[in-house]
């Protein structure tokens, strides 16, 4: 007898030949959650991946699992021989040590083998009655039971299951190459990395600060946002530009129409260079189409215009509702909504431009020395590098207020 973690891959099965660079991917991916497990073993075969690990960690186990990239679904499972009797004492065992009043159940039996001694209908049939007869608090429920007990007969064991647990879905991370996240401390932008790692693309986030216009809780509450994004994938380096001198420069020489434009255009000017030397592919923002000023489709347009890079938007067609339910799910709501601006919020113009021409805020960058603000923003910045598995702070919201 057996026990591992049977994680099922979903939409890697249809990847063809480069199959095996995916799987192999979420592999590392797996046993990087895990490298603090003693004894925790990690297969990746070409139709399943197969975690080992002691007992004691198998809760530890199945909740980091939640959080990988690539997998459709998760369960544990128990190999035995293909034996009757052996199936029917397992299920019991497992039973056993569950929670059965009041529930429903369904056996699920599935066979590639045909030389076990019973049809796959008359299994259903004998380990439903047995499961009757020894939990008798238990019945039937063919539509969504509350326990789907799973008998996979295959041509050497059979694998039994009574738990399965949704995975995260996606893509595994690092599989669709490296981008850049401008990660503001706000709802939108931790929601559109999270979507970004769900697509497989390995991020670097990029924070712009402004001291002492922004406050050290602005960035400190940014920091915990790029923690809980590590736990969905590998590990997040974490940039703090220093953007004061810039965004006053604006502010002292620029049209307060065009404030917010041609801030963007700057924040996307460092971002060119940083990508750049961080090999990323794509910039990754948290925008959506008409949320503010500076997100209609004239001023993306005007913005873009200094890209050097693909800018992938994520929330490009979610509404506010959409994206406060994402940030609820994965846990950076009560952390986004805490009560400290960024640089962009503080220096927002009463009247911005909502249709920004791109003529225009070239003529409007006349006013500043675009170059050396962008060089001296690029050289003052920090680097911090947060780890998978790292915890968001529990003491967040005393440390913050």
């Amino acid at each position: 007898m057996k026990q591992y973690v049977l994680v099922r891959y979903g939409e890697l099965s249809n990847k063809g030949k480069n199959k095996k660079r995916f799987t192999n991917r979420l592999g590392e991916n797996v046993r990087e959650k895990l490298k603090d497990l003693d004894q925790t073993r990690v297969v990746a075969e070409h139709d399943f991946l197969k975690v080992y690990c002691d007992s004691k960690y198998m809760e530890v186990v199945l909740e980091r699992l939640s959080y990988v990239f690539g997998i459709q679904s998760y369960s544990p499972v128990t190999q035995v021989e293909n034996d009757m009797n052996v199936i029917i004492d397992t299920i019991e065992k497992l039973l056993s040590v569950q929670s059965t009043e009041g529930k429903t159940f369904k056996i699920i039996t599935k066979r590639s083998t045909r030389n076990f001694e019973h049809k796959t209908n008359e299994i259903n049939r004998m380990l439903g009655n047995v499961v009757l007869d020894r939990f008798p608090n238990l019945t039937v429920q063919m539509k969504d039971p509350d326990l789907k007990i799973q008998i996979n007969i295959r041509e050497k064991h059979t694998l039994i299951s009574t738990e399965i647990y949704e995975g995260a879905g996606g893509l595994p991370v690092g599989t669709s190459g490296k981008g850049l996240l401008m990660l503001s401390g706000g709802i939108d932008s931790v929601v559109a990395g999270y979507l970004a790692l769900k697509r497989g693309i390995e991020i670097t986030a990029v924070h712009f600060a402004s001291p002492p216009y922004t406050s050290p809780q602005a960035l400190e509450k940014t920091k915990q946002l790029a923690k809980l994004l590590s736990r969905y994938g590998s590990d997040v380096p974490f940039l703090t530009v220093p953007f004061t001198e810039t965004q006053e420069e604006i502010k002292k020489h620029i049209n307060s129409g065009y404030l917010m434009t041609i801030t963007r255009r700057m924040m996307l000017r460092v971002m060119n260079e940083l990508t750049r030397q961080h090999g990323g592919l794509v910039i990754i923002t948290g925008e959506s189409i008409g949320q503010v000023a500076s997100q209609t489709l004239e001023s993306l347009n005007a913005i873009n215009a200094v890209a050097e890079y693909p800018v992938l938007r994520p929330l490009a067609t979610y509404d506010k509702l959409e994206i406060i339910k994402l940030s609820e799910q994965i846990g950076s709501f009560d952390i986004s909504i805490l009560p400290y601006e960024d640089c962009c919020t503080v220096f927002a113009p009463p009247s911005p431009k909502t249709k920004p021409r791109v003529y225009l805020s070239e003529s409007a960058e006349r006013k500043i020395d675009v170059s050396q603000l962008v060089n001296r923003a690029v050289s003052g910045i920090e680097i911090e590098d947060y780890t998978t598995n790292e915890q968001v702070e529990e003491e967040l919201y005393e440390d913050l207020f």
